[in-house]
């Protein structure tokens, strides 16, 4: 039996039952949630690894499901919807969801990505035991066990994704990461959706690291190749 245990967040009764049939083939463990009030409920008391959020729920928007999950847990969320606009999916990118995945959508592809989230998962869990328990670069400091970023030593507020990639830049300081490494390592692919996204991620996250007085450049962009974290003294 796969230990993984997904909350799967789905008012349309025919998806939901193609969902959890395929995960119920595939030996995952699942749990329900036909709106977002029991999405937050279920969450909260089981605490699942992963979950697969519709976004048109009938109470409350998904959105707003992925901000209050996002103010207690760091769980991957993979949005599955209907909508297929760029802006939908960078709403639900920045308010803390991991990955988006289009209806309609093939088991294949559902499958392929629980994948990746799960091996993404035992990574960051390899790389957080191997890794120094704090990282300091100038006014920036991150306690990777906390899970927390400092910034003049006030707490930095990151979405997920956002503090998933200031680690990888820290971790690789100095070093000029590639849009397709960076991509690979956050998403676990590199489609052209994935760098779209990414380049929204950079643009929040340096706004919040370069509000300082001082105005210290932390993140320097390579145009058309990546990003790199400065070593600031």
């Amino acid at each position: 039996m796969n230990k993984t245990l997904i909350l799967v967040v789905e008012d349309d009764m025919p998806v939901h039952n193609l969902i959890t049939t395929t995960l119920k083939t595939h030996d995952y463990k699942f749990i329900s949630a036909k709106n977002g009030g029991s999405a937050i409920m279920e969450a909260s008391t089981h605490n699942p690894d992963i979950a697969l959020l519709d976004l048109g729920l009938p109470d409350v928007d998904g959105v707003e499901v992925i901000k209050k999950i996002r103010t207690w847990s760091n769980m991957p969320i993979i949005v599955i919807s209907a909508r297929s606009e760029d802006t939908d999916k960078i709403e639900a990118l920045d308010a803390g969801a991991d990955d988006y995945l289009t209806k309609p959508f093939s088991v294949e592809e559902l499958l392929a990505r629980l994948r990746v989230t799960q091996r993404r998962l035992a990574l960051m869990q390899q790389e957080n035991s191997a890794q120094p328990a704090v990282f300091v670069n100038g006014a920036l400091r991150i306690e990777y066990a906390a899970g927390c970023a400092y910034f003049h030593e006030k707490e930095l507020h990151l979405t997920p994704i956002e503090y998933k990639l200031l680690c990888l830049l820290a971790q690789n300081v100095g070093k000029v990461l590639t849009h397709t490494f960076i991509t690979q390592k956050i998403w676990g692919s590199s489609w052209e959706n994935d760098i779209a996204s990414l380049r929204v991620f950079m643009a929040t996250l340096r706004k919040k690291l370069e509000n300082g007085e001082d105005h210290t450049q932390y993140i320097q962009t390579h145009i058309g190749v990546g990003y790199r974290m400065l070593r600031v003294e």
